[in-house]
């Protein structure tokens, strides 16, 4: 691992520790905590408490006494703000007015409180009731052909609201569902069902207390999904070794000092994560993990030759898996020269990980967005699942594949049906519950849903939650379009620029937050969601609602569709709103195997775990086993390298939650008080004839004849990989062509896109 530089920005202390603290007391300071709030904090992640909004981590069954972390806190903080955005607020700005601001301060107005309507004569929100906004959108739908509109969900809604939210969609007549896993996981959901088909990982909490070694792949663990800590520093304490593959030194592998432990904050002692950390190219994935493989067949050879006994996992290799003969043929005749370039890392590097992978009973594979946003990024995948493979580290305890989901429930909202493919969809138990035929053709993802609003032929778009507009590609062609549409619809707790780009006719609809108490017909509800293991929580809420005129998320589902469709007897909007347990049997109903007993198993400690075929060994595969797959390159990012191209990366701060920025504080990378930052490693700022501080632009590189660029940058040294920069999403969204996606998955390819530098004029 190569150490920091001290003329390069960096931050030398662990994650966790004091600096967590001093993260959430800035952020509760700014929002203005009451004792609602800690109160909120004391419950969070806990058996019958309230789940976080923020990242998809598993909640432990034993959970410690904090069971948060600075992102989990700032997140709770920031729904539970004193500030409010009125219709007082909204009569003294414009919307254009309102598109000069930063995102940051659009969100810092506070919780909306009243439902608005956009008024272009006087470009401003002015009030609406409910009943007006709920008849004016169901009008405008009932009109416009179904396939002409898209209904998108972050991944924040429960799986209450997800299932209507689907449920509503096809009713109507589409599969338009596009969700934010489009634009992070789903070359998770495509590429890991390929090779072991389950669409999810194996992993389950208990595996991290048994397991000998885990190998991160593209992952940021300090910032993104912090508790995550609490077992690696158990992990570590007993044994485990941890091998780190990133571009970017993230601390949160590096250190970690425990907030939770008195004597650790009072000491400063730390635990040092990773064993080895390789700063791997972007999108150098692929090369890197052929080099472990590579390195373990050859101890396979040679253990055989010198003691007649295997080091590969030979019978479950012969029993359990498909291609082995083929890979390991293509990683011997793979030369080390072609591994080292592709992956930046030395072969003597990549052996001694590999010998530490070979010398561990149990290993376990963990990858983030680093891999998924790649235009070869399912084949990444593929490749890391060739590496457990080799010895049987999946279907069993203490081993497996174990992706990091960001939002907190967007993979339990593909479970429950908000997805574009129709054959992943039980058709035949809608029908029957229903009493109706779905749709059967394959609706729009993200990236086809943003190519059909540039086309003209999507007509409205409804979000349920999130910032599609500054999370996607292709921004400026975007903005440009969407004003074409003829409704768009946004259902939120605070503002955000996507709500200030608008249709014909556009709402901006307030809904509660999940930590604000949702009281219905049948008293105060409670709603579920999914973990990125598979496991399943309920979420009570006791706040006072920001407003009197918020209404659940799953009722303004309920209210847009009761106005949009006609009235059907199995159909029974006004009861679901009123119960929600009685959405819950109805997803009972619709996955049996998955959901048994649901309403009496919503508090389980730790959550109920929902089940995972490849788990138990059974592949639903189109071979019938787990497959080992041979990339069509040992380069993820989809382009070659050329002079004066670099490819870029873009990262989130330490805070920030994807589009959400908290604040101007990137600490584990020691920048602060600014996002408008290039970095770039030392050789490579001199090597383009740049100096530390001066102001550059970054242009798109991609071969397409669009001309897309980001300004204002000042040029940083951090340490980072020759060949390559680093700057923050989403401000480098406008740069990525909507073309630039995964193969398979179509996810936006956000960690290597091609871009060179110019000198910003300004």
């Amino acid at each position: 691992m190569r150490d920091d530089a001290e003329d390069t920005v960096h931050y030398d202390k662990p994650s966790g520790g004091w600096g967590s603290v001093r993260g959430i007391s800035l952020i509760a300071g700014k929002e203005g905590i009451s004792p609602g709030a800690l109160d909120t904090l004391r419950r969070q992640n806990k058996p019958g408490g309230f789940m976080c909004v923020s990242c998809a981590w598993t909640k432990p069954a034993s959970p410690h006494p904090f069971e948060f972390c600075e992102n989990g806190a700032k997140a709770t903080l920031w729904e539970l703000t004193s500030r409010r955005c009125t219709p007082e607020f909204f009569a003294e700005h414009t919307v254009s007015e309102l598109k000069t601001w930063r995102d940051y301060d659009l969100e810092q107005v506070g919780r909306l409180t009243h439902p608005m309507r956009y008024d272009h004569a006087s470009d401003k929100y002015v009030p609406a009731s409910w009943d007006e906004a709920f008849q004016t959108i169901g009008n405008e739908l009932r009109v416009l052909d179904p396939k002409s509109a898209v209904f998108y969900a972050s991944g924040r809604a429960s799986l209450e609201t997800s299932y209507l939210w689907a449920l509503f969609a096809r009713l109507y007549g589409h599969n338009n569902l596009p969700d934010s896993s489009n634009m992070c996981h789903e070359t998770t959901s495509v590429g890991l069902k390929k090779v072991i088909g389950s669409p999810v990982g194996t992993c389950v909490l208990e595996d991290f207390e048994k397991c000998d070694a885990i190998f991160f792949f593209g992952q940021n663990t300090g910032s993104n999904s912090p508790r995550f800590l609490h077992p690696l520093q158990e992990a570590k304490r007993r044994g485990c070794r941890i091998v780190t593959f990133n571009p970017v030194q993230e601390r949160g592998l590096i250190a970690f000092t425990n907030p939770q432990s008195p004597i650790e904050m009072v000491t400063g002692k730390q635990t040092e994560i990773s064993d080895l950390y390789f700063q791997v190219r972007p999108g150098g994935d692929i090369a890197a993990i052929l080099g472990l493989c590579k390195h373990v067949l050859a101890r396979e050879t040679s253990q055989w030759e010198q003691e007649q006994r295997h080091l590969l996992d030979v019978d479950f290799i012969e029993q359990h898996t498909h291609g082995f003969a083929a890979f390991a043929e293509m990683a011997k005749e793979i030369s080390w020269d072609v591994i080292e370039h592709e992956s930046g890392i030395a072969r003597a590097d990549l052996e001694a990980a590999a010998d530490i992978y070979c010398n561990a009973k149990n290993v376990i594979g963990v990858y983030g967005m680093g891999v998924t946003q790649h235009v070869l990024g399912s084949q990444t995948i593929g490749m890391l699942i060739n590496l457990l493979l080799l010895r049987g580290n999946l279907g069993r305890e203490g081993a497996g594949i174990s992706p990091v989901r960001g939002h907190s429930n967007v993979q339990g909202q593909r479970t429950v049906g908000i997805t574009e493919k129709p054959e992943l969809v039980p058709i035949k138990a809608l029908k029957k519950l229903f009493d109706f035929d779905p749709p059967t053709q394959k609706g729009m993802n993200t990236v086809e849903a943003c190519e059909g609003i540039i086309a003209g032929t999507v007509q409205a778009f409804l979000g349920l939650g999130g910032n599609f507009l500054r999370a996607i590609p292709e921004r400026e062609k975007m903005e440009a379009a969407w004003v074409k549409m003829r409704l768009t619809v946004q259902i939120a707790t605070k503002l955000n620029r996507s709500h200030l780009i608008n249709g014909q006719v556009a709402y901006l609809l307030p809904c509660l937050g999940r930590s604000e108490e949702d009281m219905q017909a049948t008293g105060a509800q409670i709603v579920t969601m999914e973990d990125s293991m598979s496991c399943i929580h309920g979420s009570i809420s006791r706040r006072t609602p920001a407003s009197e005129h918020l209404r659940s998320e799953l009722e303004i589902v309920a209210g847009i569709a009761k106005k949009t469709l006609a009235a059907h007897p199995k159909v029974r909007w006004d009861d679901w709103v009123g119960e929600y347990a009685q959405v819950r049997d109805l997803i009972e109903a619709t996955y049996p195997e998955e959901f048994a007993d649901f309403n009496a198993r919503v508090f389980t400690p730790g959550g109920f775990y929902r089940g995972n075929a490849a788990r138990e060994r059974i592949w639903k595969t189109e071979s019938g086993k787990a497959d080992f797959t041979m990339p069509t390159a040992l380069n993820a990012c989809g382009f070659d390298d050329a002079p004066g191209r670099y490819r870029l990366i873009t990262m989130r701060s330490n805070d920030q939650f994807n589009t959400t920025i908290y604040g101007y504080s990137d600490r584990l990378r020691g920048i602060e008080g600014t996002r408008d930052v290039l970095l770039m490693n030392h050789d490579e700022i001199a090597k383009a004839g740049l100096s530390e501080g001066q102001i550059v632009a970054l242009v798109s590189d991609a071969e397409d004849g669009v001309h897309r660029e980001v300004g204002g940058l000042t040029v940083t040294p951090f340490s980072l990989p020759n060949g390559c920069v680093g700057a923050y999403y989403p401000e480098m969204n406008p740069l990525i062509a909507l073309s630039h996606h995964d193969q398979l998955s179509k996810t936006p390819a956000a960690k290597s896109v091609p871009v060179r530098i110019k000198a910003d004029a300004r």
